[in-house]
């Protein structure tokens, strides 16, 4: 009967939408399935409305938490069926058994559909909370007015649970369900021993296979280090850094080269640009680069002192010096004073001579005291009798005295040592084959087309990469 439930304490869960409500049962209506709860608690939050309705469409779950002892009374009426009874038989005794009752509701459903009960929870279950927290509504279906904002509790731990689950998880079992192994040899492409393990699709055709993390995926054709051939070998071969393979070339080859260059407009005024602005790149990374170029140490300003000759060579270095000039170094360019110098070397003085850098003729006016560098650009592949000459070896002596390092400019080819001890040699275009030293040889991009090499006979393909200057090692 509707009364014989009237003043019983109740849970009722509708879900994660509604959230669970508690309260004392004060009307069940069977024609409209509805029941109200007076005085209610929302998700264990006092309800600011006195009764709330629901409707057994909304009610997933119903729990009695406190049984009258009137609900055990008999059916009144002859033909009425009996209730069904909260508590079982045997256990007449305990009132305080806690009950899962559901209210069964449905649009095929007849209006006069009882309330039923399910379940019984057994005594200490951790079924027995009264509700479960789950996030709220501001509006209750069927019940009216809406409930109060949630709290940072619902809100953090507000997600449905399972509250039936009373055995712990076999974490040992569920991992021997796991084949470690064969997971990670699916991964790698390797079989159970570590080999690499070719797989068969159902069609018949091998899959390809798996890479590891630094394997490349690409295919790719073979690399050739031997990019560069020569119809004249100069001795000695060289490598750089990735492997390729650099040949020397004999002097004869190398003029031959540089005037098939000028015959295509690569004439030496560009060609010296070319070298100033390399040599001195390199020069200023000897120098420390942006470690001691910096505006905040204008105060150690490198101090470098150039060699040069009425050549070529000298040129050269003379390019250099002006470049190193435009980027804050001291520069000492030491020229003797000839009666005659090639027109590119007075050129090249006439342009240095507007960086206010200084020029000495004499090697009583360099230096006595070590500098941070110094470039040689004595040496002349066209007249080796320059080291004869009294100003050649003066100079050449102040350089080896002065305990600063040395780097080269594309030297003379010779079967002595040089005149000056390089640490750096630098070569211009394809090395020559120099004298066996302890210089550290590096090799220099002057800009010929490829073309143009081809014209001498020379198979070529640049070895520089994404640099004008790169080093080289006895192959």
């Amino acid at each position: 009967m509707a009364t014989d439930w009237l003043g019983s304490i109740v849970s009722i869960n509708c879900g994660l939408t509604l959230g669970v409500y508690q309260g004392e049962v004060s009307s069940v209506d069977h024609a409209s399935q509805t029941i109200s709860l007076r005085q209610p608690y929302h998700n264990g939050i006092r309800c600011p409305l006195p009764e709330v309705t629901f409707s057994a469409m909304d009610i997933k779950e119903l729990k009695f938490l406190d049984i009258q002892s009137s609900v055990n009374k008999p059916s009144s009426g002859q033909g009425a069926a009996p209730e069904p009874s909260l508590i079982p038989s045997g256990r007449q005794g305990q009132s305080n058994r806690v009950t899962h009752p559901t209210v069964t509701s449905s649009s095929s459903h007849s209006s006069t559909a009882p309330i039923t009960i399910l379940r019984r929870a057994p005594t200490g279950s951790s079924n027995s909370r009264g509700a479960t927290q789950a996030t709220q509504k501001k509006s209750v279906r069927n019940g009216g007015a809406g409930g109060p904002m949630r709290t940072k509790d619902n809100e953090c731990f507000g997600g449905g649970t399972d509250e039936n689950i009373d055995t712990d998880f076999d974490f040992e079992g569920n991992l021997a369900l796991f084949d470690k192994a064969a997971v990670f040899s699916q991964i790698d492409g390797t079989d159970s021993h570590g080999n690499r393990a070719h797989h068969q699709s159902t069609q018949g055709q091998q899959k390809p296979l798996s890479y590891r993390h630094d394997e490349n995926i690409l295919e790719v054709k073979p690399i050739i280090y031997r990019q560069i051939t020569v119809p004249q070998h100069g001795g000695k071969e060289y490598c750089t850094d990735s492997g390729l393979v650099v040949p020397s070339v004999p002097y004869d080859l190398y003029k031959r080269l540089l005037a098939a260059a000028e015959r295509w407009g690569l004439s030496l005024e560009r060609r010296l640009e070319m070298i100033g602005v390399c040599s001195s790149q390199m020069a200023l990374t000897l120098l420390g680069g942006p470690n001691r170029l910096t505006p905040k140490n204008v105060h150690q300003r490198p101090t470098v002192v150039i060699l040069c000759g009425p050549h070529i060579q000298g040129a050269q270095g003379i390019s250099c010096g002006r470049h190193l000039a435009n980027h804050e170094v001291e520069v000492i360019l030491f020229l003797p004073n000839f009666v005659k110098m090639q027109e590119s070397v007075t050129s090249e003085v006439q342009l240095y001579s507007r960086t206010s850098s200084k020029q000495v003729a004499s090697v009583k006016d360099l230096p006595v005291s070590p500098v941070d560098l110094v470039i040689n650009c004595l040496d002349c592949h066209e007249n080796p009798l320059l080291r004869e000459q009294n100003w050649y070896q003066s100079a050449a002596d102040w350089a080896n005295k002065n305990r600063a390092p040395v780097l080269s400019i594309d030297p003379a080819v010779s079967s002595q040592h040089q005149t000056v001890e390089a640490k750096w040699t630098l070569s211009l275009g394809l090395p020559l084959p120099l004298a066996e030293t302890e210089s550290r040889v590096y090799l220099c991009d002057i800009g010929i087309p490829k073309l143009i090499f081809q014209e001498v006979g020379i198979s070529y393909h640049s070895p520089f990469g994404c640099k004008f200057v790169i080093p080289l090692h006895t192959a």
